[in-house]
C-alpha cells in the first residue's frame, strides 16, 4: 500500500477529522472512504484493524484511530 487510508463514517467528528487529515497529508497520499456511502469496503476496513472511525491506516499498516465517532458495529447498522 501506498497510500493512507482515512475511513470515516461522515458524523461531524468524522468530517471534521477529514478536515484535519486533509490539511496535514497531501491529498494525493491518501485516499478518504466514506463507510456510510461504501459499505463494501466495511470488511476490508475491519481486516485491516479499524475498530471505529475515524481512522487512519498508514502505509506500513498501523492503524491510528482518532477521535471517537462511532464503532464499526454502529457503522454496520
Amino acid at each position: 500500500m501506498s497510500k493512507s487510508i482515512f475511513y470515516h463514517a461522515g458524523c461531524p467528528v468524522c468530517v471534521n477529522a477529514e478536515q484535519e487529515i486533509l490539511s496535514l497529508i497531501d491529498k494525493s497520499q491518501v485516499e478518504v472512504v466514506h463507510l456510510g456511502e461504501t459499505r463494501n469496503r466495511i470488511d476490508e476496513a475491519e481486516k485491516a484493524g479499524i475498530k471505529s472511525v475515524p481512522a487512519l491506516l498508514t502505509p506500513t499498516g498501523n492503524v491510528l484511530h482518532l477521535n471517537f465517532g462511532a464503532s464499526m458495529a454502529d457503522v454496520k447498522g
